[in-house]
């Protein structure tokens, strides 16, 4: 069967036709061989390649080609081409998830990671290429700014700097160290300020130009101006209102970061969306042929039916929305991609000869179980709680004896859980996994709901008695009433059967993209319970979302109904997981609490947290644990910042792990027994309250003071936060230079001494604070990082370097990166608020001369606003900004000379409103007023001027907005 799904892409044409086409010749350069072989193909056949699924081309030789293997933390799936786009999974070495990769603060570790991803994609490609494409989606570099965030698990940092230089790690070691080709192409996702699941198609990031400057474009720049990428994926958002599918900087400021062709692909689905969802475009030609020609170069949609794409070009074409040159432009950048993987080379490449044996090898085993220990973070080691000694340790909680992956996972070929990983080393265990057994017995038949043995069958009431382990089910709580139910009789979950109505225990763990494994048991005043159906999908077309709850019907199955038919259930507990947690806990030299979450239900991609607090049961066992045994650890085992305010006042030691991989339990073992002294660092702020944050739709960081770089409150945990089991001091730090140029570069070295009697990694950090700025500046900025080993009673140097550019800010008065002036503290500690040293550097920088509003300025150029949202001053270009009644913008430092007397808009709106000019605050004298017409469209504007009286001197210049309108450029005549 293999072989007959390999055939056909196996097929090409006979050798002597083959080197007779100079796109075959790897002596040539590959824009040569690219211009060769797009010259040969036909129209028909460069429409072809548009699409995610691009097909054979016989007469050339060419197999088919499919972009997009998902390689977040290994290769984790693929879509299969013979069976309508179905997913595949990988079962290979899986990496710590990416926050977790985060958390290493190792860009050398990193590339060893992506260097193993990139060997095991190609060993798949080499069983499979209809299968395994070659072309990865992975790193995502979308920052951590929101906690809350559902796809929180897969990026790597809050921080740009930290993000983009572990993202350009890992795509270096997927690229390989050729310089010409490629052993697999990473690409970098999703472009841009994605950062929430909630609408995630129809919101739009508001971005003012300094967070996008300095933010949120900052880890796309790194790696694709370090050739650590080869494309990127465009994301569902909106920004600034315009679908980032049609963003026209993937046809200029991305290409401009990179020396090297790219290859840009849509979010799969995204191309449709600007039709339907986002009614962006009128039809499906007029959206793709906006797709291509704002430099996207394929279309992932519509899983494996290109014919779709292709009737929509084509009839781009023959409406003149599209010229051939525009698919030239796009299929030559597919084309050198193809090139650089080796494709038309003899034997596939350097990297041909890469097989299947690579996949799950000791090496990379050896490589995962180094990297889950480095990821894990010690967050507090009371008394010298860890490392434990290898006496009875009790091994507790619902994630002791599991290991749980991600959408984004390959499925694990071998599982060491917490529990194994510590029975390994402790002198003797004790475990429970702290969860209720029950039995759920129907109220009207007096049977017990059982499921079947072995692979499981359709769950039905029959035994008459509890103790059947039929009729046993563990519960799991994910919090905010959510359960799950594993069945005793086979370890398997419980979960809607085929999206049926009849539920079955046959699944390993929660899964899927519509979750059918979530349940709630609603207690109901008279003590009987109502069991709930709480999956993902319910308000699907597929199922009607009043029927929610379960009932029991005459043959015994369970089917879903209305809350008024439920059927009403006792729960009986077999056993209480608190009792039997205890139990293992009492009289043990120490307990292990191992909790945390389950990523296809705690928070994933389509949907976001609402809340960053444990699941409630789970809290009560730790209470009930720490009670029991006062040397307790709790190992929190989730994927994003975690509201631990009880367990940081009341528990002697806390760990955190991402959930990391096969290796798990060993990799935990080695750092609670102190084989390793843990290095992990947070790669973000841990906040005390969702109080702490603002809206998760609110993008502007600098306003409402995001992330450690503006928050002014006091973390439960810091960015850059993490222990040792050693202890560091840190000596006086040597500067290069104690002033810097515009175009210069500093170098720290710190000497950094073992104090303690442990080997340890320590991480130090470099911070800048400018004391003085034309705008508001971060309370603190990470400049540089190096992660040193340090042996007990040794000194090494830290090297902290960073240019004098990168202190730049984007100047907003004159549209350019500028560097002030200034006094810079450089706070160089163990984490953003652990400042161990402190120097002061002069930079010989410039100062932001006061704006001149007599030249045209763009109105989202604003210095502060109020009520305003950044909109598309047109649908292929451009910012401009939407008020309303009440809403406000900020020109700062205006110098308006001896006199001002008209000030001149460009508005634009489809109804009356008019703007004040005002001075030195919202509420300051007016100056004059802009009366603004109906202009019939919201991208239709109109030049508007009014007189303007008194204004003179200096001062800040506010727009108030009265009415709702648009406003894209205004200037005031002296």
């Amino acid at each position: 069967m293999a072989a007959a799904l390999v055939a056909p892409i196996a097929w090409t044409a006979p050798a002597a036709a083959r080197e007779t086409y100079p796109f075959r010749d790897p002596r040539l350069s590959a824009e040569a061989r690219v211009d060769d072989l797009l010259g040969r193909l036909t129209l028909d056949e460069k429409v072809s390649l548009l699409h995610q699924y691009q097909p054979a081309i016989p007469r050339l030789g060419i197999g088919r080609f499919k972009t997009g293997t998902e390689a977040l933390h290994g290769v984790a799936w693929s879509t299969d081409i013979h069976n309508n786009g179905a997913v595949v999974t990988a079962k290979g070495t899986v990496f710590p998830q990416s926050v977790g990769l985060g958390a290493t603060w190792d860009p050398e570790l990193l590339k060893k990671v992506g260097s193993a991803v990139g060997d095991e994609a190609r060993g798949y490609n080499s069983e499979n290429p209809d299968l395994w494409g070659l072309q990865l989606w992975a790193p995502v570099v979308n920052l951590l700014r929101d906690p809350r965030w559902g796809r929180n698990e897969e990026g790597y940092s809050e921080d740009p700097l930290l993000t983009g230089l572990l993202a350009t790690a890992y795509g270096h070691g997927i690229e390989g160290d050729d310089p010409d080709h490629l052993k697999a192409a990473p690409v970098l996702k999703h472009y841009m300020a994605n950062n929430n699941e909630i609408r995630r198609d129809q919101t739009s990031s508001s971005l003012r130009p300094r967070v996008r400057k300095e933010y949120d474009e900052v880890p796309f720049k790194i790696p694709l101006s370090r050739d650590a990428a080869t494309g990127i994926m465009t994301s569902y958002n909106l920004v600034n209102g315009r679908p980032a599918t049609v963003t026209p900087d993937a046809g200029g400021l991305l290409r401009s970061w990179s020396d090297r062709p790219l290859f840009n692909v849509t979010d799969a689905g995204a191309p449709n969306n600007v039709v339907n969802s986002q009614k962006y475009y009128p039809d499906l030609p007029t959206g793709d042929a906006a797709i291509l020609k704002a430099g996207v170069d394929s279309f992932t949609t519509d899983d494996t039916n290109s014919s779709i794409t292709v009737n929509a070009v084509k009839e781009a074409l023959s409406r003149g929305l599209l010229a051939e040159s525009d698919l030239d432009r796009a299929v030559g950048h597919i084309l050198s991609l193809r090139v650089r993987l080796g494709e038309f080379d003899p034997g596939g490449g350097p990297y041909g000869k890469i097989t299947k044996d690579v996949v799950d090898s000791p090496a990379h085993r050896a490589l995962a179980r180094k990297t889950a220990a480095e990821q894990m973070v010690l967050l507090k080691n009371q008394g010298g709680t860890l490392p434990l000694s290898s006496g009875k340790v009790a091994v507790v909680g619902p994630l002791s004896n599991t290991l749980y992956t991600d959408w984004y996972s390959g499925a694990l070929p071998y599982k060491v859980t917490p529990l194994d990983g510590i029975r390994k080393r402790a002198g003797s265990v004790a475990s429970s996994e702290g969860v209720d057994r029950i039995a759920l017995k129907d109220i009207g038949s007096g049977k017990y709901i059982a499921g079947g043995t072995g692979s499981g069958a359709i769950l039905k009431t029959g035994p008459a008695s509890a103790s059947d382990p039929t009729t046993q089910f563990d519960v799991f709580d994910w919090g905010q009433g959510i359960v799950t139910l594993r069945s005793a009789a086979n370890g398997k979950t419980v979960g809607r059967y085929n999206f049926g109505d009849t539920f079955a225990n046959d699944q390993d763990q929660p899964n899927g993209w519509f979750v059918q494994q979530m349940f709630k048991l609603e207690k109901q005043d008279n003590g009987e319970y109502l069991l709930r159906y709480a999956g993902y999908e319910k308000a699907y077309d597929w199922a009607d979302p009043s029927k929610t709850y379960v009932k029991t019907q005459d043959d015994g199955t369970l089917a879903l109904t209305t809350k008024d038919g439920a059927s009403r259930y006792s729960k009986d507990v077999v056993s209480s997981g608190v009792d039997s947690a205890v139990k293992a806990a009492t009289g043990a030299d120490s307990a292990v609490v191992v909790v945390g979450s389950m990523p296809f239900i705690n928070g994933r991609e389509d949907h976001d947290r609402t809340t960053m607090a444990l699941a409630e049961g789970q809290s009560e066992l730790i209470k009930a644990v720490r009670k029991a045994n006062p040397n307790t650890v709790v190992v929190v085992e989730n994927s994003y910042p975690t509201t631990l305010n009880w367990e940081q006042q009341n528990v002697p030691g806390i760990l955190w792990t991402s959930h990391a991989g096969a290796e798990t339990g060993n990799a935990l073992a080695s750092v609670l027994f102190g084989d390793e002294s843990p290095s992990g660092k947070l790669p973000q702020t841990w906040y005390r309250s969702e109080s702490d944050l603002p809206d998760i739709l609110d993008y502007d960081i600098i306003k409402s003071d995001r992330t450690y770089q503006y928050f002014k409150g006091k973390p439960l945990y810091p960015f850059g936060y993490g222990l040792s089991y050693t202890t560091f001091r840190y000596g006086k730090p040597r500067l290069s230079s104690h002033s810097v140029g515009r175009d210069g570069t500093v170098t720290v070295t710190v000497p950094v001494t073992n104090t303690g009697k442990k080997a340890g990694d320590e991480v130090v950090q470099l911070y800048t604070h400018q004391r003085d700025s034309r705008v508001k500046q971060p309370v603190e900025k990470l400049r540089a990082f190096d992660k040193v080993h340090v042996e007990p009673g040794r000194t090494v140097p830290a090297q902290l370097r960073f240019r004098a550019s990168d202190l730049a800010i984007w100047d907003v008065t004159r549209n350019k990166w500028t560097v002030e002036k200034s006094k810079q503290d450089l706070l160089i500690g163990s984490s953003s608020t652990d400042i161990r040293r402190h120097a002061t550097l002069n930079v010989r920088g410039e100062r932001i001369p006061d704006r001149d509003l007599s030249k045209t300025t763009r109105a989202a150029d604003f210095d502060d606003q109020n009520g305003i949202q950044l909109v598309d001053e047109s649908k292929t270009k451009g910012d401009a900004v939407a008020g309303a009644a009440g809403s406000w913008l900020k020109f700062a430092d205006a110098d308006l000379g001896r006199s001002t007397g008209t000030i001149t808009a460009k508005a634009a709106g489809t109804s009356a409103a008019t703007v004040q000019v005002r001075l030195d605050g919202p509420n300051g004298p007016v100056a004059g007023t802009l009366n603004v017409p109906p202009t019939g469209d919201k991208y239709t504007y109109k030049e508007i001027t009014a007189r303007l009286g008194n204004a003179r001197g200096d001062h800040d210049v506010y727009l108030v907005f009265t009415g709702e309108t648009r406003l894209s450029t205004f200037s005031l005549t002296r």
